[in-house]
């Protein structure tokens, strides 16, 4: 498939947060032979022991208190920029890529530059869903251009995300405050506002767990996340929608969806009363325009 240009330095950030040992030794050996810097960045309380700690293309920091998935991302990309990287690509700790994922992803990015005549800040892969083994999809949001290589869409996840690091001072990082729900979301969207295009590999594929797990109700399978999720998801939808970048339908189906995600989750899940409790929080801490890890807010 596609090669990297030889000219070119990538290099690649994972997030951790308290992973098995086995589930991040084998992402991180599969990108030490991909890219030529990766920075690790640990959000556990307790340091997560690496393997390959001790390759000299590996960058190790440590954040006991969890700065939150943007801030994570924020200091690996800036490791990436200090190393002299022109591109760098965004992983969570469960995704599952192939050995040439990055050299594809970055020629299918070069291509949809070339086919969309448009600049591309950062392209993701196909994701497949872990728990249901099938394509995710968008059932509203359809691409805004199709083309040969990838499309154009409004918003990818971080996990997969490869990204043009010389069009990066154009958008800036992601945003902290909104700690970890939406973080990846916002940031396609505020970089449409500067003219930077989004794309999606047709051909490149990563399968990666969405949630802790699937429950069902009604014949409708939905996601379920833990507890202090809830929190950063209600408060992060009334933080966003008063933002004009922030796409309409993004707003209706999240408000629209308020009330139901709040009734399954107060009546159908473990944990009834904690649920309840982080959403309410969530709620309040939205409506004052709170930012930052649950923690700081509610001590």
């Amino acid at each position: 498939m596609g090669q990297i240009n030889k000219t070119l330095k990538v290099g690649a950030v994972i997030v951790l947060y308290n992973p098995s040992k086995s589930m991040i030794s084998g992402l991180v050996e599969r990108l030490l032979v991909q890219v030529d810097t990766l920075c690790l960045i640990d959000n556990s309380p307790v340091a997560c022991p690496i393997s390959k700690a001790s390759s000299e293309k590996i960058s190790l920091m440590h954040f006991p208190d969890n700065i939150g998935i943007a801030g994570a991302q924020n200091h690996g990309l800036e490791v990436l920029l200090k190393n002299g990287c022109n591109y760098g690509v965004l992983f969570d700790q469960d995704s599952a890529i192939e050995s040439d994922f990055v050299s594809r992803l970055l020629t299918d990015m070069q291509r949809l530059h070339l086919e969309s005549q448009s600049d591309i800040l950062a392209i993701g892969p196909s994701v497949l869903c872990e728990f249901s083994n099938t394509l995710l999809k968008p059932r509203i949001d359809k691409c805004i251009e199709r083309h040969e290589s990838g499309n154009i869409v409004r918003q990818i996840i971080a996990s997969g995300m490869l990204i043009n690091l010389a069009l990066l001072p154009k958008v800036g990082f992601k945003e902290t405050g909104l700690f970890i729900d939406a973080v990846d979301h916002e940031w396609c969207w505020r970089a449409q506002e500067h003219s930077l295009k989004i794309g999606q590999s047709n051909t490149v594929i990563m399968r990666h767990r969405i949630g802790d797990y699937l429950n069902s109700f009604a014949g409708i399978e939905y996601r379920v996340g833990s507890p202090v999720r809830l929190y950063y998801q209600y408060r992060n939808i009334f933080l966003l929608v008063r933002r004009n970048y922030v796409p309409l339908y993004w707003k209706l189906r999240n408000l629209g969806l308020m009330i139901p995600k709040f009734l399954l989750n107060g009546l159908c899940q473990k944990q009834k009363r904690l649920r309840i409790s982080f959403m309410l929080k969530g709620i309040w801490d939205g409506l004052w325009n709170k930012t930052g890890p649950f923690d700081n807010n509610w001590k």
